[in-house]
């Protein structure tokens, strides 16, 4: 029964997410479902920049004597200072409009725009290599 009810869920959920139409949104939920859809979007772009960024770095050590590597590690350390800076940044910008039907559209549109200026950061970073 719990199974039924559990697949029931699922297939009234995706058939929602199919409908919504992100191009015009009309209602407040609609758009924030459409902003956390942007920041998914903006989130795996991040990844493929960082792996790649992360490859570079890597090639870079390579390159290097035993004391001078540490470009991957640096990277990696600057990415996981990173993600907590974002959240927290974006946590700030949402007091604004806090306990409102608003706050999750600002700091999801928050976290969409840092996650995007990072992987501009990640691609900058690869092209200087």
């Amino acid at each position: 029964m719990k199974c039924r009810f559990a697949i029931a869920v699922l297939l009234v959920s995706a058939g929602a997410a199919q409908a919504l139409d992100c191009s015009n949104p009309q209602t407040q939920r609609d758009m924030n479902q459409c902003a956390y859809q942007m920041w998914q979007y903006a989130d795996e772009d991040l990844n493929l920049a960082y792996q790649l960024a992360r490859d570079v770095m890597r090639t870079t050590d390579s390159y290097l004597p035993e004391n001078l590597k540490g470009a991957e590690a640096a990277l990696r350390d600057a990415q996981r200072a990173w993600i907590p800076f974002r959240d927290k940044a974006c946590e700030a910008e949402g007091f604004a409009f806090r306990g409102g039907s608003m706050e999750p559209l600002m700091v999801l549109s928050c976290k969409e725009r840092l996650t995007r200026q990072r992987t501009e950061e990640l691609r900058s970073l690869t092209e200087m290599n």
